[in-house]
């Protein structure tokens, strides 16, 4: 059963728990919060080098197929979203993609 990343998202973003930004997404990495982290293609080197820093429980890190723009978009906002983090999925599937 293949997931659609995007259905899935909007899901969660609907019906779930999810923080927008790579400081929010990294901050909940530390804490133990973030159930999966999904990164935009073209995500900055630093925030990926410091999502892997601070992976402590090996959280599954998604790559999205897109931009930063285009991951802002999915998520309804009208800025760039280079990170985020699944705190709680919801409804969504997204933790079997």
């Amino acid at each position: 059963m293949k997931v659609d990343l995007e259905k899935a998202l909007r899901k969660a973003l609907k019906t779930g728990k999810v923080y927008l930004g790579s400081k929010r997404t990294i901050k909940a990495l530390r804490k133990g919060e973030a159930k999966m982290v999904v990164i935009a293609m073209n995500c900055p080197k630093e925030v990926r080098e410091k999502i892997k820093k601070f992976n402590k429980s090996n959280v599954p890190v998604l790559v999205f197929e897109g931009t930063n723009m285009e991951l802002g978009a999915i998520c309804g906002k009208p800025f760039s979203v280079a990170a985020l983090a699944i705190i709680d999925a919801g409804e969504s599937e997204i933790l079997q993609v």
